[in-house]
């Protein structure tokens, strides 16, 4: 499958900025010591992969997901065989006390990058899973800046979101949250982001759903009125390892795509991909219509489609990387573009936000209502309605 053609695009991105810079990125690797939390996701693979194949001195990856290091390895060991650092992987909640005593035995990197997030809008829809998206988008990032600091890191690496710029959800919210505490934190360690596209077909994906209904004779479904952005797998791995590397403190990486000529809709993916797949894409009136013509349909190469508009909390019609406040630097890499982060971060309020969220913790008990209080606390101006309606109540 041609991911390239399929979003919309000619060539790949940062092969030049990778070219201009491939000494210094390979003496830098080669030389360094780095931990990747959660990196058997579908970033933290691509991070790691191009980590892995300069021959880091070592490279230790931690992961809550044990199938997906089991693949990782797999995936390495075939690509590109073995290393002469310190490789070794590691099946753990980066929040746990477990991880907390494996850090205290080791501890010693130079690179701290987190790739460890949750990055649906529909983890937003009840209190507790909502909790657990604090939890990783702003705790977990707090505890490993500040273990990273404690153990003389020169670097902290954390990935963020396009849905960031201007959040009309909670998701995107709780990681503009989070680049708040990292300009605090950025007092004590060098840190800087990359804001993120969608990776195109990474796992939990809509475009990793489509795969999945072929594989299982679903119908496919898909918005007709959202356009997003998207980077593939590798672009998604250089992209993070270059702000890493070379973005300086406070600073958040960007791909530089164009509104007119990269935003694409999900539907003009899903009539590709299928029509890649020899498939003619059927329109569909309804769910229903779709869920039982997939047999026949699929006897004629054909298969069926419903596309509908977007009703449900959270989406936005389209996405950007930054604000018209926020420092733009567009002149240092070809593709790559750079945001100056410029916020005034009140300290004591981010103090009672951490308590309070904290304190909800400990007692076992809070409201939605109360987390989103606790939101605009931080960020007054965000635009958020709960319409009721979120994306689990669709096919």
């Amino acid at each position: 499958m041609d991911i390239l053609e399929l979003i919309g695009r000619k060539r790949e991105l940062f092969s030049i900025d990778i070219e201009n810079n491939q000494l210094e990125i390979d003496r830098l690797v080669s030389s360094s010591h780095f931990l990747v939390i959660g990196g058997a996701g579908s970033i933290g693979k691509a991070v790691v992969k191009e980590i892995f194949k300069r021959n880091p001195l070592k490279l230790h990856v931690v992961d809550i997901s044990e199938n997906n290091l089991v693949e990782l390895v797999r995936d390495l060991r075939s690509t590109y065989g073995y290393i002469d650092g310190d490789f070794r992987t590691f099946a753990l909640d980066a929040g746990s006390k477990i991880y907390d005593a494996f850090i205290k035995s080791d501890g010693e990197y130079d690179y701290v990058l987190n790739l460890s997030a949750l990055k649906h809008v529909r983890s937003e829809k009840d209190p507790y899973t909502l909790m657990r998206m604090l939890e990783v988008n702003v705790l977990n990032t707090i505890k490993t800046v500040e273990q990273s600091i404690a153990n003389g890191a020169k670097k902290y690496f954390c990935v963020s979101t396009d849905k960031a710029a201007n959040p009309v959800n909670l998701m995107g919210a709780s990681k503009r949250i989070m680049e708040m505490y990292l300009v605090d934190l950025g007092k004590q360690i060098s840190i800087s982001s990359a804001r993120f596209a969608n990776v195109a077909f990474s796992d939990g994906s809509l475009l990793h759903s489509f795969e999945e209904r072929l594989k299982q004779n679903h119908p496919i479904v898909a918005p007709n009125d959202v356009k997003r952005y998207f980077v593939t797998p590798r672009e998604s791995g250089i992209l993070c390892l270059m702000s890493c590397l070379f973005g300086e403190n406070g600073e958040i990486y960007f791909p530089k795509l164009d509104e007119n000529e990269h935003l694409v809709s999900f539907t003009e993916i899903a009539d590709k991909f299928l029509l890649e797949k020899g498939y003619q894409p059927v329109y569909c009136h309804s769910e229903e219509e779709a869920r039982t013509s997939v047999m026949e349909l699929k006897k004629e190469k054909k298969w069926p489609c419903f596309y509908s508009s977007s009703d449900t909390t959270g989406e936005k019609a389209f996405e950007e990387f930054y604000t018209q406040d926020e420092n733009i630097t567009l002149d240092t890499y070809i593709d790559l573009g750079i945001v100056k982060q410029n916020l005034s971060v009140d300290k004591n309020l981010l103090t009672g936000f951490q308590q309070s969220i904290s304190s909800m913790i400990d007692r076992s008990s809070w409201s939605k209502e109360e987390l989103i209080d606790l939101f605009h606390s931080l960020l007054p101006d965000l635009d958020y309605e709960d319409k009721g309606k979120y994306l689990d109540a669709k096919m």
